[in-house]
């Protein structure tokens, strides 16, 4: 990643400091561009008279927001760079920074996988003509994750990471050139910009898109875009060029060990659910609801609030497994770093017979 390609886009957040003649604020900045913290701060407190305290908690989305300990400890705004602002509120004044990337990749190099993609998608709605028997029909229309999901189209969905999203109207142009049929999806709420998707949420999807190309770095989004769409997904990294796919293989794997973690729950007796304390993340309906249904199948819940999530915080209750109401990419990401499963509360369902595998997995998601 070159940060010098960055525009971290300083100059709105210190013209708002000084009009509002804040006196302490709190910069929030995610993982990867925290080596970039000390020099922001170094900006800020030149330009303006402020002073700023560094949130330095982990900090992973705009669904983790620093809230009531800013509060108390005086601060007047929170600075929040590099996510866009969800329909949550966390309390506090939050000035969201845009991080954007100054990259042109090549588009050559992802067309054939493109191509290849669009062919998959054309051959699912030409098999739904009507001639098929219903078994046949739902033999060949289940989707990557195990889904009867007929299409009504085979658009390209062309969809980012937030810092590439000023290249996706850009690269619909360029792609409809190439001959795609593209749609750039918007989402629900939580999603800021059209072509948006979140670790949590891809809710601009449709029947009419038959497959996706992703503009971004990494397979944190490619996964749960999979894992929630089941349809072909091709990526173009802005930051290398290179192009890729997210292999059906790959998310088969990640269902193998999905359905392994329900098998693995069927006998346990105890279960922790855990409920997230961050702003954006916080499902107590859901918990309280999972609650109900373990007593429901004579198995007791116990509900655990924490604001980060790990296992050194939880491994040593005496529970058989846990159930995880916070972010939903915790069990999914991260269940291989747990000593006890961590499901989902869809994989909880299952294991306890009130919903089925077999009609397709079921991504967690944040609306």
């Amino acid at each position: 990643m070159d940060l010098d390609k960055h525009d971290f886009e300083l100059d709105k957040l210190i013209e708002s400091i000084k009009s509002n003649d804040n006196r302490l604020i709190a910069l929030q900045v995610p993982e990867g561009l925290k080596m970039q913290a000390l020099s922001m701060m170094d900006s800020i407190e030149d330009e303006t008279s402020a002073q700023v305290v560094l949130a330095a908690d982990p900090c992973y989305g705009a669904c983790d927001l620093v809230h009531d300990k800013m509060r108390m400890m005086g601060v007047e705004l929170v600075a929040h760079m590099g996510h866009s602002q969800m329909n949550i509120d966390s309390g506090m004044p939050t000035h969201f920074i845009n991080v954007t990337y100054d990259g042109d990749p090549e588009l050559s190099p992802v067309l054939p996988i493109l191509e290849k993609h669009r062919a998959m998608a054309q051959v699912r709605l030409e098999q739904q003509d009507g001639s098929l028997s219903e078994k046949e029909a739902q033999d060949r229309f289940l989707d990557a994750v195990g889904r009867v999901a007929p299409l009504k189209g085979n658009k390209l969905g062309l969809v980012g990471s937030i810092q590439h999203l000023h290249l996706i109207f850009e690269f619909k142009e360029r792609l409809e050139k190439a001959g795609f049929e593209v749609e750039v999806p918007v989402g629900g709420d939580r999603l800021t910009f059209p072509g948006q998707v979140l670790g949590c949420n891809y809710s601009g999807d449709n029947d009419t898109i038959g497959h996706y190309l992703f503009l971004g770095s990494g397979d944190f989004h490619p996964i749960g875009l999979v894992m929630h769409t089941g349809k072909p997904l091709a990526l173009l990294d802005p930051y290398t060029g290179d192009s890729s796919e997210m292999s059906l293989e790959r998310i088969e794997r990640i269902l193998r060990q999905r359905f392994g973690l329900i098998m693995a729950v069927q006998d346990a007796q105890t279960f922790a659910i855990l409920i997230g304390e961050k702003p954006g993340q916080m499902r107590r309906t859901l918990a309280l609801r999972m609650k109900k249904l373990l007593a429901k199948h004579g198995k007791k819940g116990y509900l655990l609030a924490l604001e980060h999530i790990s296992p050194d915080l939880i491994s040593f209750y005496p529970v058989d497994a846990y159930v995880n109401t916070a972010c939903p990419r915790i069990a999914i990401d991260d269940s291989v770093r747990y000593d006890k499963p961590l499901i989902t509360p869809f994989e909880l369902e299952v294991s306890l017979g009130e919903k089925k595998w077999e009609t397709g997995y079921q991504f967690d998601e944040i609306p």
